[in-house]
């Protein structure tokens, strides 16, 4: 009898190709643009963050050459925050409606929008 599992699924505040700062952990202080959101597992894969080393097996079917891959590994969502790139600084993220109903993010301590 198969077991089912059920999974939770995270919301984020941040999104895919935002520009973001790590807070936390071994890459604190690099600033990247997030490649994928997991949404099942609460991580985020940050361009040029949590480098890691992979060893590879040669697949000749896949085109895949055997040797060491440097790549990024994904980190908790909690460890980065939005980038704000007039102060220079990570920064907060809160919610607007617009009078049209939109429903648009901005930056706490400017009040700029994002979207």
């Amino acid at each position: 009898m198969a077991v089912s599992h059920k999974t939770k699924s995270f919301s984020f505040k941040v999104k895919k190709d935002d520009l973001v700062q790590v807070i936390a952990g071994r890459s604190k202080g690099n600033t990247g643009k997030i490649l994928k959101v997991f949404t099942k597992t609460g991580r985020v894969l940050v361009e040029g963050s949590n480098m890691i080393k992979k060893h590879m097996k040669p697949d000749p079917n896949r085109n895949i050459e055997g040797g060491i891959v440097v790549r990024e590994s994904p980190l908790d969502v909690s460890n980065v925050a939005i980038y704000n790139s007039t102060t220079g600084k990570a920064d907060k993220i809160a919610y607007k409606f617009l009078e049209d109903g939109r429903k648009v993010r901005m930056f706490k301590s400017t009040g700029e929008l994002i979207d």
